[in-house]
């Protein structure tokens, strides 16, 4: 779009997709798993004893790639007011247990760079799965509202 912010991050998509789409005054994000310029920079699985502050790098660059993507769809002017779903997925082994922390280093993330005032992480999952492409630890997808 003319005018939009383009982050120098904006995620490559790996496949026959869009990074996001926008709909009205909401923006949909793909899954976005911890890549730079198209290079998977961490790779799981999440192990059962794993300390979740080990995963906090890898879980914020799926974020920001996904707010990236998000913010691309904006046209000049335009802000986001809030992210009403995200959903973060962690490729765990069983036994691991702290999928919610996880989730809060990209609620945290997100807080951060839209401010604290007036912009809220509405619902949330943290869902562990068995694998994730190219052996990613963590993928994001989120809504974002303009």
């Amino acid at each position: 779009m003319t005018g939009a912010p383009v982050d120098a991050a904006m995620p490559i998509p790996q496949g026959l997709y869009r990074p996001a789409v926008r709909h009205g005054t909401l923006i949909f994000t793909a899954g976005m798993t911890p890549r730079q310029d198209g290079v998977l920079k961490f790779v799981g699985p999440v192990t059962a004893d794993a300390d979740p502050l080990d995963w906090r790098d890898a879980v914020i660059l799926a974020c920001r790639n996904a707010l990236s993507a998000a913010r691309a769809q904006l046209a000049e002017g335009e802000c986001l007011s809030g992210i009403p779903s995200l959903t973060v997925y962690i490729a765990a082994e069983a036994g691991f247990t702290a999928h919610s922390r996880l989730a809060d280093f990209a609620s945290e993330f997100l807080q951060s760079e839209l401010g604290a005032a007036g912009i809220g992480i509405g619902s949330r999952a943290a869902v562990g799965v068995a694998t994730l492409p190219d052996n990613a630890p963590v993928e994001i997808q989120l809504i974002a509202a303009i």
